[in-house]
């Protein structure tokens, strides 16, 4: 009898172990809270959970591990394995996927938006690029076109954007600086405080954002069709943590991001369906800017800013040859 009860003894304590080896838990560093943007993160979450049966699961956390600044950062140290950034955040850490903030570079669609980014991530310049910070891309997080929603009077003409504080980053931000606008990058979380105390007199959002952080609400005026670009926003992994994985619970990861993708473009639909009741509901006036000031921006900014940007990366990236592959790549999907 004992014998028996020492050997089921010993066989608890080996599968207990066994499920401790097993058990892996990653830490996965977002900000602001719950909302479109971040919604295919919390799908893979819930679909990791799901089909490793709990032993592979993704905790959370809108703010609590890092400042969505330095969450690069924590990538690159393992103090968290998983993360969300936006590349204008730091565009001297992450120059090759600055190409994909350029302005006007003619995206139609959200789901073209998010087909191109995961197209240039995996470029062999951007995988060495990210790799410098110990992380591997696993999901794009793409933005509709921003547009502006401000105080004050709204412009009318390409010259009332001379002198107007706006808060927007990348190559939009360089984009409003060719018309006399005054950029600011104040982080997304910043934004409302900063058009509320006047410190910016615009901000420059896609329509989920402004409705997280709530720009809308105090706005008086919003551009319908500005759709001066984007900014992309990918989600990685720390490179050594993904390699630790076992390979079912690493094929529970990856094959769960074509799902999860899904979740995201359904949520942004939702955004959609409930952004023109909420312009009506407080009193947000919709500015359709004449075709004039529109392509003025584009002949002021899109040549230039492009220019620009290859000059400065010249010998330090393959930015001309990023650029056109970007371009061919959008071309394709058209």
């Amino acid at each position: 009898m004992k014998t028996v009860l020492k050997a089921l003894l010993a066989s608890t304590v080996l599968a207990y172990s066994a499920t401790q080896v097993l058990a892996v838990e990653w830490n996965v560093s977002l900000w602001g809270k719950r909302r479109a943007f971040t919604e295919h993160v919390e799908k893979l979450a819930e679909l990791v959970k799901e089909k490793t049966g709990g032993e592979f699961t993704l905790n959370i956390s809108y703010g609590g591990l890092s400042k969505n600044r330095e969450n690069l950062d924590g990538i690159s140290v393992g103090a968290f394995e998983m993360a969300q950034f936006c590349a204008a955040y730091h565009p001297d850490k992450n120059p090759t996927l600055m190409v994909l903030d350029l302005p006007f570079l003619g995206v139609e669609t959200l789901k073209q938006e998010g087909d191109l980014d995961m197209a240039l991530y995996q470029h062999p310049e951007v995988v060495k690029d990210l790799a410098r910070w110990n992380a591997t891309i696993i999901m794009a997080s793409p933005l509709p076109q921003y547009n502006l929603a401000g105080v004050g009077d709204a412009p009318s003409k390409l010259e009332d954007f001379n002198g107007m504080r706006v808060r927007a980053t990348g190559g939009m931000g360089e984009a409003f600086k060719k018309v006399g606008a005054v950029p600011t990058s104040v982080t997304s979380s910043e934004a409302y405080t900063a058009l509320e105390s006047g410190v910016v007199d615009a901000v420059a959002f896609a329509p989920h954002a402004h409705l997280s952080f709530r720009t809308i609400e105090i706005a008086k005026w919003w551009t319908a069709n500005l759709n001066p670009g984007s900014v992309n926003c990918p989600v990685v992994a720390n490179k050594d943590a993904l390699a630790a994985l076992s390979d079912a619970h690493r094929d529970a990861l990856m094959s769960s991001i074509p799902a999860s993708m899904d979740r995201y473009y359904e949520a942004y639909q939702a955004v959609y369906d409930k952004w023109e009741p909420t312009l009506e509901k407080n009193g947000v006036a919709k500015i359709t800017l004449p075709d004039e000031v529109v392509s003025g921006l584009q002949e002021a900014a899109a040549g230039p800013v492009r220019e620009e940007w290859l000059a400065a990366n010249e010998g330090k990236i393959a930015a001309k040859e990023l650029y056109e592959f970007t371009k061919a790549k959008l071309a394709e999907m058209k």
